[in-house]
């Protein structure tokens, strides 16, 4: 318990005391009672197991099955919607947001959730699927839906997940403002592109002596760039 206050006042600059942690945090409260409840399943009190966990959800708005396997030091940064699969396996020093799911795809009883490697940060309102492996020290971003296993020090964003980012050192922060955004990206190429075949439109235009009609979409154009390329402005 000690090393789950310490974790959490480690990941949380808005913790003022461990007393604060001790008493209202209800990340913290919720894997207390998960390890009750997984002792009581590992030894085949399944109604009990299930219960606690039930008790768990209602009071933390954070549902963990109590078969889940969780390794040391995890910390629920909020927590309100997470949902934690039966066969999911957690390892140590993972951080997770609120809204997380690690889900199953399958309806055999047989290990169909995620494993989650050592020191992982999972950003909110992700959606991991599956019987895959997020590798050690990877980071998922915010939204992501991840359906493929995840190499160590790897950075997924997007729907469905893309890796962005690898890395061989780990690394615990996760900054949300700074993670790659290929879809955007790849649209602020396009619009590079674009304008570049406007230009040479334009040229050809004027050197045959042709007066193009006004573009009607010019509006809706530069409100598009605006939106993926903030040097524009309208």
């Amino acid at each position: 318990m000690k090393e789950d206050i310490r974790a959490a006042m480690d990941r949380d600059p808005a913790a003022r005391s461990a007393f604060e942690v001790l008493v209202l945090y209800p990340g913290l409260h919720a894997l207390w009672w998960h390890r009750v409840a997984h002792f009581f399943y590992c030894h085949r009190w399944f109604f009990v197991g299930r219960l606690i966990s039930q008790v768990n959800r209602f009071f933390t708005q954070i549902e963990i099955h109590p078969g889940a396997i969780i390794g040391r030091r995890f910390f629920i940064d909020h927590g309100a919607g997470v949902v934690i699969g039966e066969t999911s396996e957690i390892g140590d020093d993972v951080l997770m947001y609120q809204g997380v799911v690690l889900g199953g795809t399958m309806l055999q009883k047989k290990k169909r959730h995620p494993t989650i490697g050592n020191n992982v940060v999972i950003g909110s309102r992700a959606i991991i699927l599956g019987a895959i492996t997020v590798g050690n020290g990877a980071r998922i971003g915010s939204g992501s839906v991840v359906i493929k296993s995840v190499p160590p020090g790897a950075t997924v964003v997007g729907v469905p997940g893309r890796i962005v980012e690898e890395q061989h050192a780990a690394k615990i922060e996760l900054d949300h403002d700074r993670l790659p955004d290929p879809v955007a990206e790849a649209i602020r190429l396009v619009l590079a592109e674009h304008d570049k075949l406007e230009e040479r439109v334009k040229m050809l235009e004027t050197s045959i002596g042709v007066t193009a009609p006004a573009d009607e979409l010019k509006e809706m154009q530069m409100k598009v760039k605006q939106e993926f390329n903030y040097d524009y402005q309208i």
